[in-house]
């Protein structure tokens, strides 16, 4: 037992159910009771971890160690909470050392979890998958859990305000069989991507009604979010937004 995550877990859950979430978790069987294991999920929300450690703190009281951005460990509050519960900084612009710190993880038998789509998809259907979950799990020999998380977007995501009140949300949780770190990072990359597809879409399916419109029900069941496309549209300026908004500051910098 590690009593900090411990604690975090609890006060977690008095959170849910002040919050009243309804949750449906499947596939804790898929998790390893013990033994390595990279922990993929889809990115919908800002609080899609906190509902991805479930299935494995029901297989045995497991822990995973999130890999999250160099931001959130820098914030004076959250920054040690993150730093004691043994979670991984990541920093964007030099990912090398994260990435090594999460195979060593790996390699002493833990669990790491990881966004392959890196950012949050604001079309809540699945974005390109980077190959850094893929790569860890080939060279530390661990299975890769393709897991899903879906309703979170209600609660808090891109865009939109935070509904953290007694909202009722129903929050799904689904982990599909492991995944064997065989083949080439890209071979493994669409094995995974494959998977989670099909558990995003079974859980979807299960997951209703969609009332027509809402901004976190997808465009392809009725929604008000952009298609994929639009959404990855919308990214590209964003990325170029904050490229030239970085230009700009240097450019300051070097003339002062």
């Amino acid at each position: 037992m590690e009593p900090v995550y411990s604690g975090v877990i609890s006060t977690a859950r008095m959170l849910w159910l002040a919050q009243g979430l309804k949750f449906d978790i499947s596939g804790v069987e898929n998790v390893p009771a013990d033994g390595p294991g990279v922990v993929a999920f889809n990115h919908t929300g800002y609080l899609d971890f906190t509902f991805a450690g479930i299935p494995a703190y029901l297989q045995g009281r497991r822990y995973v160690r999130f890999m999250a951005k160099k931001e959130v460990f820098d914030n004076p509050i959250g920054g040690p909470i993150m730093r004691s519960l043994k979670h991984i900084s990541v920093d964007r612009a030099d990912g090398a050392q994260s990435y090594r710190d999460a195979v060593d993880y790996l390699k002493r038998g833990e669990l790491v979890g990881v966004y392959p789509e890196a950012t949050i998809s604001r079309s809540f259907e699945l974005k390109g998958f980077k190959s850094g979950a893929a790569r860890m799990a080939l060279e530390s020999g661990a299975p890769l859990i393709p897991t899903i998380v879906w309703g979170a977007q209600r609660i808090w995501t891109k865009g939109h305000p935070r509904s953290m009140g007694r909202n009722g949300y129903k929050i799904m949780v689904g982990v599909a069989e492991p995944i064997a770190p065989e083949g080439t990072p890209e071979q493994l990359t669409a094995r995974l991507h494959e998977s989670m597809r099909a558990k995003l879409t079974e859980l979807q399916d299960a997951y209703g009604p969609y009332p027509a419109g809402e901004y976190w029900v997808p465009a392809a069941r009725g929604g008000g979010a952009p298609t994929l496309e639009e959404a990855d549209a919308m990214d590209a300026a964003d990325a170029e937004a904050k490229a030239a908004k970085r230009a700009a500051r240097e450019e300051s910098d070097d003339s002062a």
